[in-house]
């Protein structure tokens, strides 16, 4: 068990439907990464951009970018987790990844697709939530949209950190800022938010806001939050077992169940 968890994210301006030149910029960017670092986020659709164009860009699982993960993961002696746009089962799918350091991995199926951007007529839903088990710590990966919808979120199981991995327009980035504050309070968790920057093939302006929460709401990453950047920070499992024994708001949770 590790009472403190190293984390990484990088806020980078994504090539749009590019999968090599994305893969090649976030191996740099990887690369300035300090060492002692055990968990690496990546953005929502990090190889493409936020794209509907999944015939053309949809990955198998066991393809190019994961392989490239795993790699990456057991190089760097890291975690790495994002979204990949993948193809199974005559189905295309909006997947989050999280990589181990021995390159086992698990993965999540993006649950609320954005029905804005008709999301939903392009990927397939995904019905499990993930929690991750790494280094003592419970993790919750969730991807963009899914910030909205705080029952999907809500902490029945008692995880240490949720992130978001995103795609989150420049037009509803208050709502960004105001929702993940929100879910790491609600939820009495960290709560990490990895948003891009630039504009994709379909006119959209990304500023970025990623940022992390602590169980309370503070910021942890007080950062010029709109340009390219990396952040490395750490969570500590002390601090958050202290609020919780203090204020013991999660006791008081309501029962329910998905349908």
């Amino acid at each position: 068990m590790s009472e403190k968890l190293n984390i990484a994210f990088i806020q980078a301006n994504l090539k749009w439907e590019d999968s090599e030149a994305n893969r090649k910029l976030f191996s740099a960017e990887i690369e300035k990464i300090s060492d002692d670092v055990e968990l690496i986020i990546l953005p929502e659709m990090f190889t493409t951009g936020f794209s509907m164009n999944a015939e053309e860009l949809a990955e198998e699982t066991e393809a190019e970018t994961l392989e490239w993960m795993r790699k990456t993961a057991r190089e760097k002696s890291a975690a790495i987790t994002g979204s990949v746009i993948i193809s199974e089962n005559a189905n295309y799918y909006n997947r989050l990844f999280f990589v181990f350091p021995d390159g086992s991995y698990k993965l999540y199926d993006k649950r609320h697709t954005f029905t804005l951007a008709k999301e939903d007529e392009t990927y397939t839903g995904g019905t499990e939530r993930l929690i991750v088990e790494y280094k003592g710590w419970k993790i919750c990966p969730l991807i963009c949209y899914d910030l909205r919808f705080p029952v999907w979120a809500r902490n029945t199981v008692d995880y240490d950190l949720l992130i978001y991995v995103a795609n989150w327009p420049k037009k509803r980035i208050n709502a960004w800022d105001a929702l993940l504050k929100a879910r790491a309070i609600e939820n009495m968790a960290y709560c990490i938010g990895l948003n891009r920057t630039g504009e994709d093939g379909d006119g959209y302006v990304y500023n970025g806001h990623s940022a992390a929460y602590d169980p309370l709401g503070a910021e942890l990453t007080e950062l010029d939050r709109t340009d390219e950047f990396i952040a490395e920070f750490s969570i500590e499992k002390a601090s958050l077992n202290e609020v919780r024994t203090q204020l013991k708001f999660l006791q008081d949770r309501d029962k329910f169940t998905l349908n």
